[in-house]
Parts: structure tokens; C-alpha cells; sequence
């Protein structure tokens, strides 16, 4: 069984497993707002508070993780991160969401990044860390490049945004 994540301390973001008292309506907020999910498959959905807490409910009993991204110097919630874990391969999909929009471009991201992907690479017993994004979101091209991932695939003219067929970026890192 993957390891159990606890509180993990950076120089601008601390991460904790997000519950359902992280449900807030600035949470659900970010998933209802089109720029936060301008590159996200949430763009199709709207979400309320009962279908953000069965989101949360769902990762009970699984080794996958959801992540509350908060900034270290005032506790603000920010963000969210996922990492889908199996166990058998060895692997996980990691992804992220930073909703507050004044914290875009400070390096909030990237910070939340490197020290979950770090800590799944190493404590967290993954052997090979996976994402993936479209290849006009060049801020998380970007972050999982300078994270040290490497492009493994691009699967063509994959998903529709704003009327124009788009590429996803498939990348991946293996533990040292």
C-alpha cells in the first residue's frame, strides 16, 4: 500500500489531504469559474457543494490522494492537487489547480508542485510520476518541464477548445 500523506511544509505553499472542510464556496467557485478551467474537462460540468464533497468522499479507501494547496504565510486555501496512484505499476497521474487567480504567475504552483511530486517519488514509493496537459497551456508546459519531466508522447488534435482541435502533452518522470 502507497504511503499516507500528512502535512508537507514549503517556502511558499503548504499541502495537507484536502477534506470536507476545505468545501468552501471559493473552492467551488474555482471549478464554476471558465478562466480556472479554461484547459479542464471541469469546464463541462457545474459544480455545487454536494458534488464537490462526493468528489472528496470518493478517495476514501484509495491510495489516490486530493491535496489542499494553501500559502504558507496566511493559510489561504489556493489550489488543489490530485495524484492517482497505482500501486501494482508503480505510477502516478499527478494534476493541479491553482484557483485563486492573484496567486497565478508567483510561483505557488510550482511550488506546490515540486514538493508533492517529490515527496511521491521518494517516501511515496512511485517509481514513475505521470501528467499531462493541452499543449496551449504553456504556463503548465512550463511547470512540469522545470519540475524535470520530460515529454513522453503527443496524442493529436485530441480535445476541442474554443472550436479548434488541440493537442495533449504526455509527460513523465522516473524516480532517480
Amino acid at each position: 500500500m502507497s504511503a499516507a500523506l500528512g502535512t508537507l511544509e514549503g517556502s511558499k505553499v503548504v499541502l495537507s489531504p484536502f477534506g470536507l472542510d476545505d468545501v468552501t464556496d471559493a473552492y467551488v467557485g474555482w471549478l464554476n469559474d471558465p478562466e480556472v478551467t479554461r484547459y479542464s474537462n471541469q469546464r463541462f460540468r457545474t459544480h455545487t457543494r454536494a458534488s464537490c464533497e462526493a468528489y472528496v468522499a470518493s478517495f476514501a479507501g484509495s491510495a489516490n490522494l486530493f491535496v489542499s494547496i494553501r500559502d504558507a504565510q496566511s493559510d489561504r486555501a489556493i489550489g488543489t492537487m490530485t495524484a492517482y496512484r497505482n500501486d501494482h505499476h508503480g505510477t502516478c497521474d499527478v494534476g493541479i489547480m491553482i484557483g485563486e487567480r492573484d496567486y497565478w504567475g508567483g510561483g505557488y504552483g510550482q511550488g506546490a508542485w515540486d514538493l508533492l511530486t517529490g515527496w511521491l517519488l521518494g517516501e511515496g514509493g512511485v517509481r514513475k510520476l505521470t501528467a499531462g496537459c493541452l499543449a496551449l497551456n504553456g504556463g503548465m508546459v512550463k511547470l512540469m518541464e522545470r519540475s524535470g519531466m520530460t515529454r513522453e508522447a503527443v496524442r493529436k488534435d485530441q480535445e476541442i477548445v474554443d472550436g479548434t482541435a488541440e493537442d495533449i502533452l504526455l509527460y513523465a518522470r522516473f524516480a532517480d
